[in-house]
């Protein structure tokens, strides 16, 4: 397989933050063969703690595959922080926005190139008690339906114990175990017949959340619970900081085990005057926010 030009911003990224890695923490990495090493494809993985997007790059990095997030886009305003995510060809999304659809055709496009996308399907991180998966949103099961790429599910866990959920201090030592374990393509086979409709990616983007929260209790050796955090059920902040932000308006397409109706919106092209327009793909898709 030929390596991936990397650019100077993930050299960057490599040179620096790579060998700081490889001293302050340790690593037990499992089923990284599952990971196709060339090719379009979405990783999904769970999100745990404001670090564990730079520990999950190193893994991915090291596989060989270069990774491009889709982050929040506040990030990319830092000044020398965005530049270099800019640079890295990381994927801006503007959650709960009128440009939240860009960075749908962004990953689309970068799919289509052969680029491996990871996303944090939860769209935070976790606010379950215990740090497990919650409800999930549709983004990751859209991209794959319209492109036909394989979603590789992945779990992560160990960030949370060097940096808290929205914590400033870090508990570098003794040094933690990054666990990460990787399973085989999660089957959407089914469902990518054209156009798929709001309960085809309903039922894609509960696939994934099963199939992340499988390899999560392995790695764990616990059980989930049997229903899945809904933050908005808690009365809990969907984005930010939840112990800062006040709670957000009901979005209807978060995607739990126990949810079985969705109303149907067309998704509008950004930029088109025709609301009830196909997308890149020729396909009628409903209208979400599904990051």
């Amino acid at each position: 397989m030929r390596r991936q030009k990397r650019g100077w911003a993930l050299a960057f990224c490599a040179t620096v933050l790579r060998p700081l890695l490889l001293v302050l923490t340790k690593r037990e990495w499992l089923g990284a063969e599952n990971l196709p090493r060339e090719g379009g494809c979405v990783v999904v993985v769970n999100h745990v703690s404001e670090l564990d997007a730079f520990t999950f790059a190193h893994f991915i990095y090291d596989t060989g595959r270069l990774p491009r997030f889709l982050g929040k886009a506040e990030v990319f305003k830092i000044p020398i922080g965005g530049r270099i995510l800019t640079s890295a060809e990381q994927i801006p999304v503007h959650r709960k926005t009128e440009h939240a659809a860009e960075a749908f055709s962004a990953a689309v496009a970068a799919v289509e190139r052969g680029e491996c996308i990871v996303i944090f399907p939860e769209g935070t991180i976790s606010r379950d008690p215990d740090l497990w998966p919650m409800v999930g949103r549709t983004g990751a099961a859209r991209v794959a339906l319209v492109t036909g790429c394989p979603v590789i599910p992945c779990a992560q866990w160990g960030p949370q114990e060097i940096l808290a959920p929205y914590a400033r201090t870090p508990h570098l030592f003794p040094r933690k175990v990054m666990r990460i374990r990787t399973g085989g393509p999660v089957d959407l086979d089914d469902l990518r017949a054209e156009p798929f409709t709001i309960a085809e990616l309903v039922l894609g983007t509960e696939r994934i959340m099963a199939a992340i929260t499988g390899l999560l209790e392995q790695i764990r050796a616990a059980q989930a619970p049997v229903q899945r955090f809904d933050p908005v059920a808690a009365g809990v902040a969907e984005i930010g900081n939840p112990h800062r932000v006040s709670v957000q308006p009901v979005d209807e397409h978060r995607v739990g085990a126990d949810e079985s109706i969705v109303r149907v919106e067309r998704f509008g092209v950004p930029g088109s005057e025709q609301a009830d327009a196909a997308d890149g793909s020729g396909q009628h898709c409903p209208k979400e926010q599904p990051w």
